[in-house]
């Protein structure tokens, strides 16, 4: 067969489309990957059939689904369909326009080259029907009325000529005075002036076309750089108008002397829709966005890219703002002076805030959070965020920034967690394992010295940090001692390893000399006591408490009260996030399974139906919304999904909105800010500052390393765009390698150039440096700091200890003497609308 890549791919495409047209003939509602894979295949399929033109296809592709035959909201997220095949003449690109563009399609189109019947119209329901939101995934609410540019800056308007023979376009940052010569207009006057227009839009002159345009007086420094040189790098306040305005006409350049001062004096605020704004640069300050399809809102609350006024926004492209002279600086700046990267236009959500800005990466950490731009025209911009021609672009207009996620609770149990992880926004992996050991199967222990190196040296080249908790369950400290001295940043305590009051002593008085965190499974058979025993034996000493709620293990049916102690750290695994009708019948095989128990025991099946109560995983869910569960987990391959994290925190943030409505204490009206500030921090920066990791990673703050992911905010918490890792892209989603552009179908969570070792970290406990300095390992070694002092009130928005009891009959939990209790879900956001499988 001899077949390329970029034919197996297609392949991967075709398998994907089959799939759909299986789905569609037996009458379902496809989804957004079954959409797309669809109408790539038929139209793939009618390319071979070498019949139809580009422009043919292009119709045809937007007539074989209607909004009858795909879920609500899957015509908002797919606005086109992209690929390239093979024509009689050739590889050509293929594009739709909005492909979901009638009621119903073309059922027998939609199924063409599959050999399936058509299923009737009527199998479909009307979209009236079964719309369950009212808004777009993802869909922006733009404030009513109108954005002022430039608000209060100098302006002039002058009549300007086309005399050439070929049409002109001139961008809004452009020097006016440097426009090609032959625009006839007084440029005498226009020294120092740029178009009144929107940022990065432009004004086109046919030939022989005169118009009257306004101009605004350029800011900052006041220098003008490129064009022809007339002004050639000097402040317009030092030169002389009369000496470049007779360099410029001796260049052939055309001027005329405006006399008539009615035209240049009559200036008036020039003034943009605020949708009109939007579409260019995404929310401003005042604006909602909705998150993907979860119902949450969040309302920007500042917008950095333009605080003091609107106007000179950066923007890249063709005859936008990123250019030589314009949005980019060239006087005297190099590399040492410059960010390597700039996201302009993100809307960054973190627990510090949701906010507009442009952020500045310079090796491979943030240096700067504001506006970006080039201080010779510009004011406000932030003194690390000059760009230059040594500075990189990633256009995040209209797209969610968040912190790449901190996962503190994984079984290495195989290395393709990794890519999985990667995929969802994860870009910190913290646990134990050596592979598909069966200690490994149900612990997150790398136990021992040489565990430890082997899992470090071997993890060296994943374009993530990793930390490695050893085991921790000894009655004696020499061996656990051992384990932080070869690199371990922490120690886990198991109940498969007896998690004893003795062994929890220990482990603790050892990781208070250390200064490294205890992560622990408490004993769920209540075989050396109860709850009561295990706080206790903390002594006060900070903890971390995974998979508080039980499912995944601990005392029963109480271990959920430790979220009053403010010393416990607590967090969730994925597993029961959130509860839904189906939630608690599949625990129990996948327990028997991960704790190697025999279910022709009796008293093996008693201990894992212990772990399983409707009751506590409910309350689960509310005691999240209140902030008194801080942080939710994976627990990989051991009771959870490495790469649902991220999709299971917000589709619980979802579900109590839907059953609570908006928080009591949100500032916002019609907007969740809190609640999403609460949520986003149960993944990123709360297990980060549980773990000594916060100096690093775990938010979007400046001196942080650049762990980034960007959104689409239709797919937010799904699916990632772009993920950066310590300033690189590492993984995107990427098209056909083989096209003439990006996009086109399959667009596959792809790896990229990025991540080289030294844009990760190995984290390891202070006492090992010198130990692991010696190891083979090229990541950045940083040591996790700051384990020990911390409480629970240090964690960001979810914070809260309230008194809790649990009827030991009745598993029945109250907060505060509130009985908690919610009703499972049926549905949850961010699920079949989004995945294939």
């Amino acid at each position: 067969m001899k077949l390329s890549p970029r034919e197996l791919d297609h392949l991967v495409l075709c398998q994907a489309g089959g799939v759909a047209q299986k789905r569609l003939a037996r009458g379902l509602r496809l989804n957004h990957p079954e959409t797309v894979a669809l109408v790539s295949t038929v139209l793939m399929e009618l390319v071979r059939d070498g019949k139809n033109s580009v422009v043919e296809l292009m119709q045809l592709g937007g007539t074989m689904l209607g909004f009858r035959q795909v879920m609500p909201g899957v015509p908002d997220m797919v606005h086109e369909v992209q690929i390239e095949a093979t024509f009689p003449d050739g590889t050509k690109l293929i594009t739709v326009h909005n492909p979901i563009r009638a009621e119903n399609g073309d059922l027998s189109l939609a199924l063409y080259g599959s050999g399936l019947s058509s299923p009737a119209q009527d199998e479909f329901p009307t979209e009236e029907t079964t719309a369950t939101t009212s808004y777009a995934p993802g869909e922006i609410l733009v404030q009513p009325g109108e954005i002022v540019l430039n608000e209060e800056k100098e302006g002039i308007q002058l009549r300007v000529t086309n005399k050439g023979d070929r049409a002109i376009q001139v961008g809004s940052h452009y020097h006016f005075i440097e426009t090609n010569p032959m625009l006839e207009f007084d440029r005498k006057r226009s020294l120092g002036f740029r178009l009144n227009i929107i940022a990065g839009t432009a004004i086109r002159f046919e030939p022989g076309e005169a118009k009257v345009v306004p101009l605004v007086k350029i800011n900052g420094r006041r220098v003008i750089q490129g064009g022809h040189g007339l002004v050639d790098g000097e402040c317009i306040d030092d030169v002389d108008p009369d000496v470049i305005l007779s360099k410029a006409t001796s260049l052939g350049f055309l001027n005329h002397e405006e006399v008539d001062e009615s035209i240049v004096k009559a200036v008036s605020a020039s003034r943009v829709s605020r949708d009109a704004y939007v579409q260019i640069f995404g929310p401003t300050k005042g604006d909602k966005v909705h998150l993907g399809d979860t119902g949450l809102i969040a309302v920007v609350e500042r917008d950095l890219c333009a605080e003091e006024y609107y106007g000179d926004e950066v923007k890249f492209g063709g005859g936008k703002v990123i250019r030589d002279g314009m949005g980019q600086c060239s006087t005297n700046y190099s590399s040492s002076s410059s960010p390597d990267l700039v996201f302009t236009n993100a809307l960054v959500v973190d627990w510090s805030g949701i906010f507009k800005a442009d952020v500045g990466v310079k090796g491979g950490r943030i240096v700067a959070i504001g506006k970006a731009g080039n201080p010779d025209i510009m004011d406000e911009v932030h003194p690390k965020l000059i760009i230059t021609p040594c500075t990189e672009i990633i256009s995040a207009e209209g797209k969610i920034l968040t912190a790449g996620g901190v996962d503190t609770h994984v079984h290495y149990i195989c290395p393709q967690v990794a890519d999985e992880a990667l995929a969802s926004g994860v870009t910190t992996l913290y646990g134990g394992g050596t592979g598909p050991a069966s200690g490994t199967n149900a612990t997150t222990c790398t136990s021992g010295k040489w565990n430890i190196k082997m899992m470090l040296e071997s993890t060296d080249m994943w374009p993530l940090n990793f930390g490695f908790s050893g085991k921790g369950n000894a009655s004696e400290q020499e061996s656990l001692k051992e384990q932080i001295l070869a690199g371990a940043s922490g120690l886990k305590l198991h109940e498969d390893w007896g998690t004893t009051p003795k062994a929890i002593d220990t482990c603790l008085t050892v990781a208070d000399e250390f200064d490294v965190q205890i992560s622990i499974h408490t004993d769920t058979l209540n075989e050396s006591g109860f709850v009561e025993q295990t706080i206790a034996a903390f002594k006060g000493r900070t903890i971390h408490s995974y998979h508080t709620e039980g499912a995944g293990g601990g005392h029963a049916p109480d271990i959920i009260s430790v979220v009053e102690k403010p010393n416990v750290l607590p967090s969730s695994t994925n597993p029961t996030r959130p509860y839904t009708v189906n939630t608690v019948d599949e625990h129990l095989d996948m327990l028997m399974v991960c704790h190697h128990l025999d279910s022709s025991i009796p008293e093996d099946v008693s201990f894992a139906e212990s772990r399983i109560r409707a009751e506590t995983i409910q309350a689960e869910d509310l005691l999240h919304d209140m902030g008194a569960l801080s942080m939710i987990s994976s627990d990989s391959q051991a009771m959870g999904r490495v790469g649902e994290s991220i999709i299971r925190t917000w589709q619980t943030a979802s579900k109590m909105k839907c059953q609570l409505g908006q928080l009591p204490e949100e500032p916002f009206q019609e907007a969740d800010n809190l609640r999403i500030k609460r949520y986003v921090s149960k993944y990123t920066i709360n297990p980060a500052i549980t773990h000594g990791m916060a100096k690093h990673v775990g938010s979007v703050e400046v001196g942080k390393l650049a762990d980034l992911c960007l959104w689409d905010p239709r797919s937010f918490g799904a699916k990632p765009d772009l993920v950066v890792k310590g300033g690189a892209i590492v993984l995107a989603q990427m098209g056909d390698p083989n096209a003439s552009i990006p996009t086109p179908e399959p667009v596959l969570a792809r790896r990229m150039f990025g991540g080289g070792n030294s844009m990760s970290i190995a984290f390891v406990s202070k006492v090992s440096l010198p130990t692991v300095k010696g190891y083979r390992i090229s990541k950045n070694i940083q040591p996790v700091t700051n384990c020990r002092s911390i409480s629970k009130s240090d964690l960001k928005w979810n914070s809260k200890q309230p008194q809790m009891t649990v009827d030991p009959e009745t598993f029945q939990v109250t907060a505060d003497g509130q009985l908690l209790r919610c009703e499972p879900v049926k549905t949850n956001p961010l699920a079949q609308k989004y995945f294939l499988f």
